[in-house]
């Protein structure tokens, strides 16, 4: 029976990762002195993602039988007749984004036990990761716009740190920090369209907000004449930009790979990088009144998921690879917001979590293999070596490309289909957009498969060329690659690391089969994505078509488009596997072109020169004129040396001149020679003229006493 969700378990899934941060964090650190060892500190982190993660599959299940929540918790603020709660809002949503954080930072808290195993003091990343799935929480849990902002702004600043926890390495550190300032940007946009919409709608609240939708449509921004849904909606897609890393403020994601292999898996699978796909789509109704933010955001997700995609075919760093495959799938789901087939990218949120969480996670497997080795033409003939890792590995790779019957098919080829059905303007270049990328998937993800797993063993011959490094008297710091040496074999890792492996394997292949009808197609998502079908009809027409996961996959394999996906996995065989010299080949012949796709376009080396270039240009010029002309020219030079100048003239005419030469000394002398002048009248030598002085003098005394006499 629908009914009422308990607010002890729904504060159980938001607190017990804060109370295991919390723990590890304090007592594990030189906060209290350490005393919270390594393994407790392990212990508690991972049993409260155990709780949360528990917690949050009842509440799906509860979610899923007709349970809601929205209600306040306390207020935190009255401003004016605006009260700022502390609330949560748990809808069908929140709770798939709830499960799936939940299930995807537990396993990656168990991988890491075994992946840090070499590290010292491991406390503060265990506290790091715990702390950064409380984030997440509130910012989904959450029932109001700034709930939203500050779970927003706390997934950044844990980003930040976990890339960054390799403080000895300054490219992780300077990951970090590119990352943090990125997506600063971004922020700045969406703090804005969280203004816009306190402004208007004078509420925080998402119910409040969605109630005053009609009202909004019909304002325009004073003395620009756009429409006030269209500023808000644009502003606010303006920091998914940055959080979701859709082209153009994209360049943080590949640079964080400098961080651990496992916060690789939690930010850029479940969590963080899912952000702006959680807020567009909780936001659903403000974006079906603007066609205008629609038309952007469909362009945007199609340039995303085209041209990161072919990045990625040209990576040699096996994350790399598979950070470029992130960007070019969050193109995907962001092309299906654009197109109001908001289910369907929700829907692919969820699928691409677990099968990339599982290629991170096989990635990492195959790095400790190969000795912190992460380039990929340094590998080659894994399979014999790492069964485990390898048949978990081709699992995620056929989620990913979309193989028929995995989790990737069905939700990448209803956003495929649902924008080519979308009437949004910009939906047929997405529509090309994300059809070639079906090919381009193919290609790069099997080029890493074959290049990983298949061919020649690639690392004995890096082997000899360590052997020699070693032989030379090179030193390797701790923390840097230093690769397969002479004797080495790559070998399956532990338990601990294999664990996480097939039990994100497991979901990736199957939960796009046992989902896709009641979750894509059926009522799961009702009330909460709004969609209006009269003017955005094409997951009605998806929804007329479907006829169940069967008819959908066998359907799909008679489209001409899907023939892309296997063209691609043949061109990467034929190219690294069958004929490898025409790799070579290629690359020689389009060099430029190898080069322009490697420098990711550019971008980074645009942003050093024009946005860091200029802000330094800038810098210095204000330094010029603020310091140096304004502050040092004419306050200092001018009002104070001057001033000083003028005020030390005048205290030396005044004091010096006036007061002491001419009133104290050349006064004085001038009283006592008109004094002597006067006197010396009486200076006669004869006696009577001396009695008379007296007699005056006697009389003027007496007169002078006389009054005091009197009294």
């Amino acid at each position: 029976m629908p009914g009422q969700l308990s607010v002890q378990l729904l504060l159980t899934v938001l607190l017990a990762p804060l109370a295991g941060a919390l723990l590890a964090g304090l007592f594990g650190t030189r906060f209290c002195n350490g005393v919270l060892g390594r393994k407790p500190a392990q212990a508690v982190t991972i049993a409260g993602a155990a709780v949360s993660c528990a917690c949050s599959l009842i509440v799906l299940q509860d979610v899923m039988e007709g349970a809601r929540f929205d209600g306040n918790l306390y207020t935190w603020m009255v401003l004016g007749k605006t009260q700022l709660g502390i609330g949560l809002l748990v809808d069908p949503l929140s709770a798939m984004m709830m499960a799936v954080v939940t299930a995807i930072s537990l396993l990656v808290h168990i991988y890491s036990v075994a992946y840090m195993a070499d590290e010292d003091k491991v406390q503060r990343f265990f506290a790091y990761l715990s702390l950064f799935t409380f984030s997440m929480l509130a910012l989904v849990m959450g029932n109001n716009i700034i709930q939203l902002f500050f779970g927003w702004e706390a997934v950044g600043v844990m980003s930040y740190l976990l890339i960054g926890y390799w403080l000895e390495k300054p490219d992780a550190v300077s990951a970090g920090l590119k990352a943090f300032l990125v997506n600063r940007i971004g922020d700045f946009g969406f703090i804005i369209g969280v203004g816009l919409l306190f402004a208007y709608t004078g509420s925080i609240h998402y119910q409040d907000i969605f109630n005053s939708r009609h009202d909004l449509a019909g304002m325009v921004l004073p003395g620009l004449g756009i429409p006030v849904v269209t500023a808000i909606c644009l502003f606010l897609f303006i920091g998914a930009i940055g959080k979701s890393a859709q082209f153009p403020l994209h360049v943080w994601l590949p640079d964080s790979m400098e961080g651990p292999t496992p916060v690789s898996a939690l930010i850029h699978a479940a969590t963080m990088v899912t952000a702006g796909i959680f807020m567009v789509s909780r936001l659903s109704p403000l974006y079906e009144l603007s066609d205008t933010a629609l038309s952007v955001i469909v362009i945007i997700g199609a340039i995303t998921a085209l041209f990161l995609g072919l990045v990625a075919m040209v990576q040699s760093d096996i994350k790399r690879v598979i950070a470029f495959s992130t960007l070019s799938q969050l193109g995907y789901m962001v092309t299906a917001l654009g197109a109001s087939a908001y289910s369907a990218g929700v829907f692919h949120l969820m699928t691409h979590a677990f099968f990339k969480a599982l290629l991170f996670l096989a990635a990492g497997s195959v790095i400790l293999s190969m000795h912190h080795d992460q380039d990929i033409h340094h590998m080659g003939g894994l399979r014999k070596y790492m069964p485990w890792t390898y048949i978990t590995m081709l699992v995620g790779s056929l989620a990913l490309v979309g193989a028929p019957f995995f989790a990737g098919f069905y939700s990448k080829e209803s956003i495929v289909s649902a924008v080519c059905a979308s009437t949004v303007t910009g939906s047929g270049f997405a529509a090309v957009a994300l059809i070639l990328s079906l090919f381009v998937t193919g290609f790069y993800t099997f080029r890493l498969f074959f290049l990983v797993f298949h061919g020649k063993k690639r690392f004995l011959r890096q082997q000899v060329i360590n052997q020699r490094l070693a032989s030379s008297g090179a030193t390797v710091e701790k923390g840097e690659r230093t690769g397969m040496m002479p004797g080495d074999k790559p070998q399956e890792q532990p338990w601990l690391i294999r664990l996480p492996l097939l039990l994100l394997a497991i979901p990736s292949a199957v939960i796009g089969f046992i989902t896709v009808d009641g979750w894509l197609f059926g009522g799961f998502f009702k009330g909460v994505l709004f969609i209006d079908h009269v003017r955005h009809p094409a997951m009605a027409i998806l929804a007329q078509h479907f006829e169940g996961p069967m008819q959908m996959a066998l359907h799909e394999l008679l489209s001409p488009t899907y023939l892309l996906v296997p063209a691609g996995i043949v061109s990467a065989w034929y190219l690294y596997q069958a004929k490898p010299e025409l790799a070579v080949r290629c690359y020689r012949k389009m060099r430029f072109l190898h080069r322009l796709l490697y420098e990711q376009y550019y971008l980074n080396q645009l942003y050093q020169k024009v946005v860091v270039g200029g802000i330094l240009c800038l810098g210095h010029l204000l330094w010029q004129w603020i310091e140096v002309k304004l502050i040092e020219g004419w306050i200092i030079g001018g009002l104070c040396i001057k001033g000083i100048k003028k005020l030390g003239h005048l205290v030396w005419k005044a004091g010096d001149v006036f007061v002491i030469d001419g009133f104290i000394v050349n006064g004085s002398a001038r009283l006592v020679a008109w004094t002597a002048s006067i006197v010396r009248h009486f200076q006669t030598g004869y006696i009577y003229h001396y009695i008379f002085v007296m007699i005056v003098g006697l009389l003027g005394l007496l007169f002078w006493m006389l009054p005091l006499a009197l009294r």
